[in-house]
């Protein structure tokens, strides 16, 4: 039986729009600050007319204006769906801090740690953005530009200002952001091996499991390859993808017969035995490189994020050929 629990949700509030908040839906507004509360809630209460801008009632869709008053009424939530912040003094929080690569007043890149999810949900607690919120408790806006696998380290671009969100996203959809990431895969790449295009299918199994698959009825995907280093039974390669689908390079990797290392749901046994038996404890995916414009100054920017110990230390223990 669920039990309510008192949160910050629960008084009415009256908030003014600035800068920061114009042109997002009053729906993403409202998740944004009923935390915890399920979109479900959300769109009754918007529905039911007990969300108010400037005293109207409005659409889920409604977008913000600069001065708008919105009232947001009071929701109980139950403890099942009510999540409290990580706290910044939690070991795993607060080592965040040490792997921020770059921060201004509009963004901030982090070296994300393999190993933690970029948000909550699903089973997890909290995520990167919930950890960066507990670390900077003055900042309005923080939200996630893009993502990366939890089992995925390296750069990663968080807004600090709507308007960077919203101009740092216009450049993901015209493709004028350029990823660089480094994978570690199963045998001799070959040189002709230059670009994979293979449209990628999500998929649900029996178990439960969300798993990609190259498939005709997929979305179209490509993913641009270099060779940056052979060894004995392994190739370090450089993967810039140009599409942005979930698992791609993951699926790319395994679609042209090279596997990353101690990829949980597409490696080979193997291979992964002998990693692991080198000290692998991880996906060996790093997202190394990003290239984008700055939002606000408009210049242009390459962020590097380096290698994980883990990982530098296998290189070391490989043989080069």
């Amino acid at each position: 039986m669920n039990t309510e629990t008192p949160s910050p949700n629960q008084q009415v509030r009256l908030v003014t729009i600035d800068e920061d908040n114009v042109g997002q839906r009053i729906d993403n507004f409202l998740l944004s600050k009923l935390k915890g509360v399920p979109k479900s809630m959300i769109y009754r209460i918007v529905r039911k007319g007990e969300v108010r801008v400037n005293k109207k009632r409005i659409k889920p869709e409604y977008k913000l204006a600069e001065g708008d008053q919105v009232r947001i009424p009071p929701v109980r939530v139950s403890e099942d769906n009510y999540r409290t912040a990580p706290s910044a003094n939690l070991e795993r929080v607060s080592r965040l801090e040490d792997r921020i690569l770059f921060e201004d007043k509009h963004i901030l890149v982090l070296n994300k740690p393999a190993g933690i999810a970029v948000h909550g949900g699903s089973g997890v607690d909290y995520g990167v953005i919930e950890a960066l919120r507990s670390l900077r408790p003055q900042q309005k806006f923080l939200e996630l530009v893009h993502r990366l696998d939890k089992d995925t380290s390296g750069v990663l671009l968080v807004a600090k200002k709507r308007s960077a969100l919203k101009h740092l996203h216009d450049q993901l959809r015209h493709k004028q952001m350029q990823k660089d990431y480094q994978a570690l895969v199963r045998g001799e790449w070959q040189k002709h091996d230059k670009v994979v295009k293979a449209p990628l299918l999500k998929l649900t199994l029996k178990s439960g499991e969300r798993i990609v698959r190259v498939n005709t009825e997929g979305k179209a995907s490509e993913t641009r390859f270099k060779i940056l280093q052979r060894y004995d039974g392994a190739t370090l390669v450089q993967a810039s993808p140009v599409t942005g689908r979930t698992h791609q390079i993951r699926v790319h990797c395994q679609y042209a017969g090279h596997p990353i290392a101690c990829d949980e749901k597409y490696s080979e046994q193997k291979f992964d035995d002998s990693m692991r038996a080198l000290g692998l404890n991880r996906l060996f995916l790093h997202a190394a490189q990003l290239k984008f414009t700055h939002p606000d100054t408009e210049t242009e920017m390459t962020v590097q994020a380096p290698l994980d110990p883990v990982l530098l230390e296998l290189l070391d223990k490989l043989t080069r050929v």
